[in-house]
């Protein structure tokens, strides 16, 4: 269960304008208890609304010991029970509500957790699950003609021991929805082609940090591919959107 932190986003109290912190500061706090954590990583859920640090007249971030105290509890909530952003929101506005909260259990070292909150398309899959072919049609309701079709255009791929993870189960969903349309596998291999191309921008980034020689870069590293990620599908997001002139609530 969940403590509700005291007062809320973007609410740094003006008795305590003298414990007001920087980003650097607030990244060197956060890192004993997470090595991995990069001030993009906090700059990146600044954007998504989850911390709303006070600024200064020249611009620069100032944060709060409540602020740091949030940040602390949402990068727990993903590192111990893998909760996707939307799910965290959730919380922290129960919490400021004063509302009770119950997390899923916390995985044993080593081990998947028991409930990963819910996926977009990929819903009922843990992140590190693995389901099998028949899993995957049921999961779906595809045929297997269907699922070898996609295969054949590298639209889904099972795993090195036959297995297929989450985000494999989430992709043969969409596909399955966007074939409803008329959209067959051979239309969505342009997707792939700028997917790829997408990943091939984010492994120039990082391809660096990940071949260095220190354990907590090569960390660092993996934290900002997640983020690139993230963002990369946000704009790829509103950039369809902008081309079909389409705008949402």
């Amino acid at each position: 269960m969940l403590r509700t932190p005291t007062g809320g986003a973007g609410h740094g109290t003006a008795d305590a304008g003298d414990r007001l912190v920087s980003i650097g500061t607030v990244l060197n706090r956060l890192r004993e208890e997470f090595p991995e954590v990069t001030i993009s990583k906090i700059r990146f859920l600044e954007a998504e609304g989850l911390v709303e640090p006070q600024r200064t007249a020249s611009g620069y971030r100032k944060f709060s010991p409540h602020d740091v105290e949030r940040l602390a509890l949402i990068l727990r909530m993903q590192r111990d029970h893998y909760l996707p952003l939307k799910v965290i929101r959730e919380h922290l506005d129960a919490l400021g509500r004063g509302d009770q909260v119950v997390l899923p259990a916390q995985a044993a070292p080593g081990e998947p957790p028991e409930a990963a909150g819910p996926w977009e398309a990929g819903e009922g899959v843990a992140p590190t699950a693995r389901v099998g072919r028949a899993e995957l049609l049921a999961a779906v309701g595809a045929q297997e003609a269907e699922l070898a079709e996609w295969e054949a255009y590298g639209l889904v791929a099972p795993g090195v021991n036959g297995g297929y993870d989450a985000e494999a189960v989430t992709v043969a969903k969409l596909v399955a929805e966007l074939g409803r349309y008329g959209l067959e596998p051979r239309h969505l291999r342009a997707v792939k082609a700028a997917a790829e191309r997408e990943a091939g921008l984010v492994e120039q980034v990082v391809a660096p940090q990940r071949r260095h020689r220190n354990p907590q870069t090569r960390a660092h590293a993996e934290a900002t591919v997640k983020e690139l990620a993230t963002l990369s599908v946000r704009l790829h997001a509103a950039l369809v959107r902008a081309a079909l002139g389409v705008r949402f609530p």
